[in-house]
């Protein structure tokens, strides 16, 4: 005997789930109605263009965040412990991605934050049934976790290289050539280390430059150092790889369902239907 689904479920499976029709169809929409507030936002900060459209520009935005507010609420109250939405990294997107309209009543310009709702589109990654990604960005996120220490210990190292070396131009250059004091001749050797080269210093002498040309050369070690770090990790958590569930959330607490072998939520012990 199959069980009637409520109210709540309903909605749940709608906006939640990638895993039907109906799902399917609504973040389709959501993603078009995403990408449609973005380019409006970015339209209105064209002043020939918000001269002559500013009326629709603020009334399609208002549409927009009426809209996201809806469906803010409705994810709030479909899940039994919307707590864990609201905290997690979706809901306060979707949280910031809905308040910048009503802000602009009380401070001017703050609606050109709603450019932010341009991270929901990350919910893409479910809908398009590419969550084998998700998976990867989660070995990712782990990864560098997993790296934090080495990766501090090297920015740590790499900070006092650079206030070294800044300290040295400073005596090598001097003020005459624009190292007018060790913070600002340390801001130029991370500039440097970082191979940004902005230009706005640059040393003079023949041993000012042989020093550039030597911290020119270790940043390129900067840049290969961190990420072979990270990718050491990343190549390990592979081994541990899972399957992944096909865009299934808990209906407890909204967390994305990841194993599809998974009986249980990982994150609030919610037992998981079989369909």
């Amino acid at each position: 005997m199959k069980i009637k689904k409520s109210w709540k479920q309903k909605i749940h499976e709608v906006i939640y789930g990638t895993h039907t029709q109906a799902g399917r169809l609504f973040d389709i929409i959501l993603l078009v109605i995403i990408v449609y507030s973005v380019i409006i936002v970015m339209l209105e900060s064209v002043p020939s263009f918000d001269e002559k459209h500013h009326k629709f520009l603020n009334y399609s935005e208002w549409v927009v965040t009426i809209l996201f507010s809806i469906e803010y609420i409705l994810r709030i109250i479909s899940i039994n412990r919307p707590k864990k939405y609201i905290f997690s990294f979706f809901g306060i997107v979707d949280f910031l991605s809905t308040i910048p309209k009503y802000l602009s009543l009380l401070f001017v310009g703050s609606q050109y934050l709603t450019a932010f709702r341009i991270l929901r589109l990350l919910r893409v990654f479910r809908i398009l049934k590419l969550v084998r990604f998700v998976g990867e960005s989660n070995n990712l996120v782990r990864s560098i976790h997993a790296s934090r220490t080495k990766i501090f210990v090297f920015v740590f190292f790499i900070l006092i290289i650079s206030i070294l070396l800044g300290t040295v131009m400073y005596i090598v250059e001097g003020p005459t050539h624009g190292f007018t004091s060790i913070p600002h001749s340390v801001y130029w050797t991370i500039v440097t280390l970082t191979t940004v080269g902005y230009g706005d210093i640059s040393p003079e002498t023949p041993l000012g430059q042989f020093i550039a040309t030597v911290i020119m050369i270790i940043g390129y070690g900067v840049i290969a150092v961190p990420t072979g770090i990270v990718s050491a990790e990343y190549a390990a958590g592979m081994t541990n790889k899972k399957n992944i569930a096909p865009g299934k959330t808990c209906p407890d607490c909204g967390t994305e369902i990841m194993r599809i072998d998974a009986h249980y939520c990982r994150e609030c012990g919610h037992k998981l239907s079989d369909d």
